[in-house]
């Protein structure tokens, strides 16, 4: 098959693996920077050109669409869908993942559990916002925000309001959320390839932070999910109708607890923890479905 992975770092490690994967499985794999392509709108017959060539011999793509180029990125992934390539994930669902409010809302709609949120209107009535997730501490976070940046947890009113007004004074869309404390600064990344979980692991963040992302300094361990923790991420990606995503969850009292879906999970942090080939487990599932 003739593979593409849209990417706009070659040296990634996940890039990198995905392209040493299928070349292994005798594919012809391209590294595309989807903000070089230009999408060409003709009646029955759309196209995308790239550098001095048209990309009409591509069989499969694989998105690794940064969030600062979603919108341009997306745009090339449905004008490759338009073409009847097959894409691991759709053009709507990397959207849908990408906007933390519209997918906690079809998650929660669902029946998956995950902490009481609050999204407002930059409303002035930080006490109120509070009450409703149940007091502080409260998690702050912005709705564009990834890799823990744009995260904050406020300890106390006086915090919460503090930062509330500092990002209402930036017109930055932002969601409340409680705190589980129980969690103790873990969460589960569970990586789901085809409706399945290939590798889980549990990410620990560094003393004294709050937020377990592993850019931030954090530790991850291979974990085995228990029944509801392995129902909720293949659920959440089912939702959200993303056959390959990362799914983040945190350990309570009361279960598993969502936290978000991510439409290109890195695979780094997963296959060192696990060692487990998930960079293969993307080829074949391509194979698969082709």
């Amino acid at each position: 098959m003739n593979i593409v992975i849209l990417s706009r770092n070659p040296e990634l490690y996940s890039t990198r693996r995905l392209v040493e994967e299928a070349e292994k499985r005798n594919h012809f794999v391209e590294i595309i920077d989807p903000l070089k392509c230009d999408i060409i709108i003709e009646k029955e017959k759309p196209s995308i050109y790239y550098k001095d060539r048209y990309l009409d011999y591509v069989d499969a793509i694989i998105p690794r669409i940064g969030a600062s180029v979603t919108f341009y990125g997306c745009a090339v992934v449905r004008q490759f869908e338009e073409m009847g390539v097959f894409t691991i994930a759709s053009s709507e669902a990397i959207l849908r993942s990408r906007d933390k409010l519209k997918s906690l809302q079809r998650l929660s709609k669902a029946g998956i559990g995950m902490p009481k949120t609050v999204f407002t209107n930059y409303s002035r009535d930080v006490e109120e916002v509070i009450e409703h997730v149940g007091g502080t501490p409260v998690i702050i976070k912005l709705l564009e925000g990834t890799q823990g940046l744009g995260v904050v947890l406020a300890e106390s009113k006086n915090a919460a309001e503090s930062v509330l007004e500092a990002f209402n004074g930036l017109q930055a869309r932002v969601i409340v959320q409680e705190f589980i404390k129980e969690a103790k600064g873990a969460d589960l990344r569970a990586l789901v390839v085809d409706g399945k979980v290939v590798g889980a692991m549990k990410r620990q963040g560094k003393e004294g932070e709050f937020r377990s992302n592993l850019h931030r300094g954090g530790s991850a361990n291979i974990i085995k999910l228990n029944s509801d923790e392995l129902k909720l991420a293949m659920n959440a990606a089912k939702v959200l109708k993303l056959p390959v995503c990362g799914v983040d969850m945190l350990q309570s009292e009361r279960g598993p607890l969502l936290l978000e879906v991510n439409s290109t999970p890195g695979l780094e942090g997963i296959e060192a923890a696990t060692e487990k080939n998930i960079a293969r487990a993307i080829i074949t599932f391509i194979e698969r479905s082709k």
